[in-house]
């Protein structure tokens, strides 16, 4: 235990807004009108944590709109793939930030500026690298590539103390079985934004599917103000 880093001051109230809602909105978008009703949709289904890919367009927009409109939520950025595109995403009001990958002097420029970034890995070593490094949470994706919850199951004997977010096959039947797993939370896209949906213009069906989510997820969120004291390790988050 004592070789892993201890969660930095600044990344706790990131954790503890994971443990609370356990589930990551992932929009990827084309036209800033669609990102803004989607976005509308899920919030209005119960989720509040929301990422908007650094590849959408124009995602500084999207963002600055989604964060005046609603404050109560968490909105962030995914797919930071360069330190400008983290620098920038900081500068437009970012509150978290995901990358696809490890990159070190990218985690070394967010907890400098105190910025919960979330690298994206896949095996122990890299997912034990991120944390050594000060990564607040560590993204694990494609993780159905790997054998899905089985493998964040597999994961805990060792590294139980790392957060882990998984991506890449996470769906609305299965999301609740990665969080019976050890996750901390799980990012979805495709699955709450079928694309038949979309091109139908079908909102309420948009808005049902994360209700449906948040319904299934519901056992393992924390409601706020529950958990008292200052965190320190993600071992405190799962007692």
């Amino acid at each position: 235990m004592a070789a892993f880093s201890v969660c930095n001051a600044y990344a706790q109230p990131w954790l503890k807004r994971l443990q609370q809602d356990r589930a990551i909105a992932v929009l990827r978008v084309s036209e800033v009108s669609l990102g803004q009703k989607l976005a509308e949709c899920v919030i209005a289904g119960g989720l509040s944590i929301i990422e908007i890919t650094w590849n959408s367009e124009q995602p500084t927009r999207l963002i600055a709109w989604l964060r005046e409109r609603f404050p109560q939520c968490w909105i962030g950025t995914g797919t930071l793939l360069t330190a400008q595109d983290l620098q920038e995403a900081i500068a437009c009001g970012c509150q978290f930030g995901f990358t696809p990958h490890l990159e070190p002097s990218m985690v070394a420029r967010a907890v400098a500026a105190e910025f919960p970034l979330i690298p994206g890995a896949l095996t122990p070593t890299e997912i034990v690298t991120s944390w050594q490094l000060g990564a607040s949470s560590v993204k694990v994706f494609p993780v159905q590539a790997v054998g899905g919850q089985d493998y964040i199951q597999a994961l805990q004997g060792p590294l139980g103390q790392i957060p882990l977010i998984p991506t890449g096959g996470v769906t609305l039947d299965n999301a609740a079985q990665f969080l019976q797993a050890g996750a901390i939370a799980v990012g979805l896209s495709g699955q709450l934004f079928p694309k038949t949906f979309i091109q139908q213009q079908n909102w309420s069906a948009i808005q049902t599917q994360a209700q449906q989510l948040k319904q299934r997820i519901q056992p393992f969120c924390h409601h706020r103000g529950e958990s008292q004291g200052e965190l320190q390790t993600f071992s405190d988050l799962k007692n």
